[in-house]
């Protein structure tokens, strides 16, 4: 047996409308309406009691990248770090190819998000940044030179 294909990333937040605000801002695209999601399989599954939740889905316009924001209303949702740097063990970053980082990085900024470092230029390659989103979130940005 194989792996059929990756499905989604699931990124908990504390407020959900910042975090969908954000992903659309960068480009991606609402999947479907903000679903509630409670009971036994969801208690079984995330292996919590009484787990409430809502979450939506925002997908990138080509429709083969997905992430799944969940905001847990019950029990509440907990960080071992807000705003881990870059070099934290663990999950760090999503990264978005783009076709316009500056454009981009200026969309987020008008939205009070800022960038970690520079935008870099590696080689004749890539263009390349990471911007910190809602709730800490890291987001790397990629622009292909060529």
């Amino acid at each position: 047996m194989t792996i059929q294909r990756m499905d989604h990333v699931g990124v908990v937040v504390d407020d959900l409308e910042g975090a969908l605000a954000f992903f659309v801002d960068l480009g991606m695209e609402k999947v479907g309406e903000v679903t509630p999601a409670e009971g036994r399989w969801v208690d079984q599954v995330v292996g919590l009691d009484d787990v409430r939740v809502e979450i939506v889905f925002v997908q990138t316009p080509d429709g083969h990248g997905r992430l799944e924001l969940t905001r847990f209303l019950h029990p509440t949702a907990t960080t071992a770090e807000p705003d881990a740097p870059a070099h934290t063990i663990g999950l760090r970053r999503l990264m978005f190819a783009v076709d316009d980082i500056d454009a981009t990085v200026d969309r987020l900024r008008a939205r009070g998000h800022e960038l970690v470092g520079a935008i870099a230029q590696y080689e004749d390659v890539y263009r390349l940044c990471y911007v910190r989103g809602p709730e800490g979130i890291l987001v790397a940005l990629a622009e292909e030179l060529r």
